[in-house]
């Protein structure tokens, strides 16, 4: 795990549990998006997999890099590697699954790929968490965006109690999410809890050094701002252009400002959207649609934030009445509070223009 930037207190937590010999069977991995969290459950699994791990020169416990668990599971074959997403679903047995909008992860989903039981279709899964490792070493389960387990149905989140209560020998399960506060309190209560956290200046530095992200120095430096720290985000923002939907909106956002009402902001918001979300499901083979639109909002959304912290800051470093900014923010967390409800994206756009709009326009404000 020593080219994971950033997380020395989270690799050390790890370390440390490797190296007393009590490692704790479930644990939560919690903490910005994009920072390290699903990579450094795969580089641990590596290890608690690898039946030939060894003590490093380091003093931590690594798997070879050359080992056949490592191959298989940079081939994404490892049969006692289990990674849950809410992508499964499109492979669900229940037909009624597969033709769902993917919000969550279905209970059917944990019940066909980790705890079995009856599912809607009424077919009858064994539980792969209590089956015999097939190559005899041990088993690992990784849940991503494990917030999405079914949230505000704790049918799926109690379902998944008992694994998580009484697995069987070396089955360690990991569950990644930046919103642990939507797991339920008897699911924190039984894991142990690892907490990542933005990249520093440097650790940044070397990231964008190793990511070489083929951009020009300006648009860097708003990457730089945007990101705040995350990788993940500052490869997403190269990958998808963000910059320019920035430049696209500031017209627009000017005007808004000036009491105008930009009438076409609210379709062009969509189109924004909508590019993502094509763009997306091209590049990554069984992605959702509409998961990648909902994800294009957030990151639209994330985009607005952004631009609206420095417009703040540059108030209050001018020493002018920072208000109107603070309210922007507080409506954009309710924007972002309405797209996690699953309200109609095209209304949540329009309204927000319009409620934007009036911020600046009641009284009237530069």
């Amino acid at each position: 795990m020593q080219h994971i930037l950033g997380q020395t207190r989270a690799i050390e937590t790890l370390a440390a549990a490797l190296r007393c010999g009590r490692l704790q069977h479930a644990w939560i991995f919690a903490g910005p998006r994009g920072v390290g969290k699903f990579t450094t459950a795969i580089e641990f699994a590596k290890i608690l997999l690898d039946p030939n791990a060894a003590v490093g020169p380091s003093g931590a416990l690594t798997a070879d890099p050359q080992s056949e668990t490592t191959r298989l599971i940079k081939a994404r074959a490892h049969p006692d590697l289990h990674v849950i997403y809410k992508e499964l679903a499109l492979y669900s047995e229940n037909p009624e699954i597969r033709e769902r909008k993917l919000q969550n992860i279905p209970l059917d989903v944990l019940r066909e790929h980790m705890i079995g039981g009856r599912t809607g279709d009424n077919r009858f899964h064994e539980p792969a968490v209590y089956k015999t490792a097939v190559l005899g070493h041990g088993k690992v389960f990784i849940i991503d965006e494990a917030e999405l387990l079914a949230y505000g149905k704790n049918e799926t989140q109690n379902a998944l109690l008992k694994a998580l209560e009484e697995p069987p020998h070396r089955t360690y399960i990991f569950l990644i999410t930046n919103r642990p506060q939507r797991l339920l309190l008897t699911i924190r209560s039984r894991c142990q809890h690892v907490q990542f956290t933005p990249l520093d200046a440097e650790a940044m530095a070397a990231w964008f050094q190793r990511a070489a992200l083929g951009v020009d120095e300006d648009e860097r430096a708003w990457i730089e701002r945007f990101c705040e720290g995350s990788p993940g985000m500052a490869q997403l923002a190269a990958d998808y252009g963000f910059c320019r939907w920035q430049m696209a909106l500031e017209p627009m956002l000017d005007e808004l400002q000036q009491s105008s009402f930009p009438t076409e902001m609210g379709q062009i918001l969509a189109e924004l959207i909508e590019t993502f979300a094509t763009s997306w499901v091209k590049q990554h083979e069984n992605a959702s649609k509409d998961a990648a639109k909902k994800d294009g909002a957030r990151h639209l959304l994330a985009i607005l934030a952004a631009h609206a912290r420095r417009k703040l800051a540059s108030r209050i470093d001018e020493d002018e009445d920072p208000t109107i900014w603070l309210e922007v923010i507080d409506l954009l967390r309710e924007a972002e509070r309405q797209l996690d409800a699953n309200v109609n994206l095209k209304l949540l756009l329009e309204n927000l223009v319009v409620q934007w709009a009036a911020l600046a326009a009641e009284p009237v404000r530069s």
